[in-house]
């Protein structure tokens, strides 16, 4: 049976062809106009914005580290340099899962758990563009596994960074401090922008009093980079801002010299120019090298150095607090003819002790049978007890206060140098307030010859002499001399003061005569020299206390319960040029303290000029031609010398802890005793 079809309805079929044309040319359209507007919302309507990200993916602004300034001593010798060393950084533009990628590390670049704190800490408060140190001194194992696989870490690199080296190790740790990884703490405070590409900062010492000028300003390069954050080419660079060049008061000669004296011992030494406050050296024995502590020092060694018995990472030089002994005697002497209680005539008996009215006490002098009749010339000289005994009970604690602060003592001396111990000079309120008892007069007695609960720094002692040789004019204590670079800086070399004295001018002469006799014919005469004359006081500050009536016996003692022996003066005593204070700990006897100072005398006064010590390897300082200075642009009297700075042995890789030193003022006692 035949099937029949309609005819074919044409006009129909073009309908609908016609239908779905305009369809499709309206869905073209729709997207073409959705496609246009869109268009125009990002290259019209947000052109600068999205312009500015396009070029952030595509161009980096990268910050560039300054290096930072060298230190010298006064003659020119580099006391701290800079070098490279290869570090691993990742920037965070470049990587998506950071974390993910720091663990891939771990085993390639044998990171600790430390490097992975420190990185976690910088990298949450970094930049988007910033290059964050993953890992500082890379060995040549690290950088060679790593190339091996560095296509698989886009985002991290292998950078050339300055660290610090200190090629004289140890003789100036206490004086120059070190640098060391930014940490936690210092995160906080410091200036994002200025320390931008950086991972050091100054911890102690001038590095970090001065850090504001070694460090220096950043300046940046702008980069463009592919999709992995390799560096395509350089579109543009801001050089960085190298930090000043400091050039210390310290000569190098005369540290080696007040070092070689502490070998072994424990104490401190300090040298003052009184006419200026230079400080010409100041040791700390024992010392520590402080090349361990730049790129972060092992636990090992920091366990090493913290549990050390002898104390090395702490600056007796200037936060040690030690009874004085009888050096403060010239100042205290002057504090009695200050307020009128005696003169260069009056004179007392001294039968070898001292006892207040009314009380059986005995305050005993260091020589049992006396000194006869004795005045204040005398008194100096053999270091008579008795006599200040007698002066302090006469004056009493408050105007021995107020007199002995003038010199600088219970007071920071202001040094440029951070951490500085106040040190104490006792008296009522600071007993009521921290012992909540009652002042005692047998406490004056002890406190008049430097024991009790006086305690004092050597730098204290180092200050009160200068200023004693100065005849009253106060100094304040400095290591920088001169400041070069962009941040303008200038150093105070001049008195700052004068003490208010009552007496006569020629008093201060006296007393000069005094201390001069200590040398010539006293307890100090030991050290005599006929090529110029030293004026001196000897000290002897007690370690273990001595009960009333008993005998000191040092053959029953200990090492460390042994007195310690202090010294200080200044020569050439009618004009002097160099003032000493010698803390030697458990030295016996305040003779055997000036033995150390000798030498330094010596050294700076006969021998400096002709035959000055220098380091071994003399030539101009590679660094000082890095920093763009030539010789005769160098500060007066400055000869450019220096070590070799071999940087072989690098340092370890950790960070520093935190350092907790306990106290070195010895046990103190009503009963004291004065041996010179």
């Amino acid at each position: 049976m035949k099937q029949h079809f309609p005819l074919k309805n044409v006009q129909q079929e073009k309908r609908i062809y016609r239908n779905r044309v305009f369809i499709a040319v309206g869905i073209v359209v729709f997207f073409l106009l959705l496609l246009v507007s869109r268009y125009a919302y990002l290259q019209i309507a947000h052109y600068d914005e999205f312009s500015t990200a396009s070029d952030q993916n595509r161009i980096r602004l990268q910050p560039l580290a300054p290096a930072r300034g060298y230190i010298y001593d006064r003659n020119g010798v580099l006391l701290a340099d800079n070098y490279p060393v290869f570090s691993a950084t990742i920037s965070r533009a470049d990587v998506k899962d950071i974390y993910d990628t720091v663990k891939r590390l771990i085993p390639i670049l044998a990171l600790t758990q430390e490097d992975i704190e420190r990185f976690s800490s910088r990298i949450k408060t970094s930049k988007k563009t910033e290059r964050v140190a993953l890992k500082l001194n890379l060995t040549e194992t690290d950088i060679a596994k790593f190339s091996e696989v560095k296509f698989q870490f886009p985002g991290v690199n292998i950078e050339t960074q300055m660290t610090r080296y200190y090629p004289h190790g140890e003789l100036f740790a206490h004086v120059i401090g070190y640098v060391g990884r930014i940490n936690d703490k210092e995160l906080k405070s410091i200036d994002k922008d200025l320390y931008a590409g950086t991972n050091l900062i100054g911890k102690i010492g001038v590095e970090k009093s001065y850090e504001d000028l070694l460090h220096g300003v950043p300046g940046n390069e702008s980069v463009e980079a592919d999709a992995h954050g390799n560096v395509l080419r350089n579109l543009g660079r801001k050089d960085p801002v190298r930090g000043n060049d400091l050039y210390l008061s310290i000569d190098y000669g005369l540290q080696v010299v007040a070092t070689e004296q502490l070998a072994g011992r424990r104490g401190a030494i300090v040298a003052l120019n009184p006419k200026t406050g230079e400080i010409l050296a100041l040791v700390s024995s024992p010392s520590f090298n402080p090349n361990l502590f730049v790129t972060g020092i092992s636990n090992t060694d920091y366990s090493a150095l913290r549990d050390n018995l002898d104390q090395p990472l702490y600056n007796r030089a200037v936060q040690g607090a030690y009874p004085p002994g009888s050096t403060i005697k010239p100042m205290f002497g002057l504090g009695g003819i200050h307020y009128g209680y005696v003169d260069w005539a009056t004179a007392i008996s001294d039968p070898g002790y001292f006892t207040l009215p009314g009380d059986s006490h005995r305050f005993r002098d260091h020589k049992k049978s006396g000194h006869g009749a004795v005045n204040m010339h005398k008194a100096q000289v053999v270091s008579c007890d008795t006599y200040f005994y007698v002066l302090s009970y006469r004056m009493g604690i408050e105007k021995m206060n107020a007199w002995m602060r003038q010199f600088g003592f219970s007071e920071k001396t202001g040094v440029d140098l951070p951490s500085e111990s106040t040190g104490l000079y006792p008296n009522p309120d600071w007993k009521m307030r921290t012992r909540k008892s009652k002042w005692m007069k047998g406490e004056t007695i002890s406190v008049s010859i430097g024991q009790g609960a006086f305690t004092a720094t050597p730098l204290q002692l180092a200050m009160a002499t200068a200023i004693t040789a100065n005849q009253g004019s106060h100094i304040t204590p400095h290591v920088l001399r001169e400041s070069h670079g962009a941040k303008p800086y200038k150093v105070h070399n001049a008195p700052d003061g004068k003490i208010q004295f009552n007496g006569q001018p020629e008093d201060w002469i006296k007393m000069r005569d005094a201390m001069v006799d200590v040398i010539q014919t006293g307890t100090g005469r030991g050290i005599r020299t006929p090529m110029y004359q030293i004026a001196g006081k000897t000290g002897t500050a007690q370690v273990k206390s001595i009960a009333q009536g008993k005998k000191y016996n040092e053959a029953l003692l200990t090492e460390r319960q042994l007195d310690h022996g202090l010294f200080v003066g200044f020569a050439p005593a009618e004009n002097p040029d160099i003032a000493i204070a010698v803390v030697w700990e458990n030295g016996k006897h305040g003779g055997s303290a000036a033995q150390l100072a000798r030498p330094m005398f010596d050294y700076w006064l006969l021998t400096r000029k002709k035959n000055p010590i220098r380091p071994a390897t003399h030539q101009i300082s590679g660094g000082l031609m890095t920093a763009g200075i030539k010789p005769g642009e160098l500060p007066s009297d400055i000869n450019p010398v220096t070590a070799d700075a071999n940087t072989t042995n690098q340092p370890q890789s950790a960070q520093p802890a935190t350092q907790t030193v306990p106290s070195t003022a010895p046990s103190t006692s009503s009963q004291p005793v004065e041996s010179e």
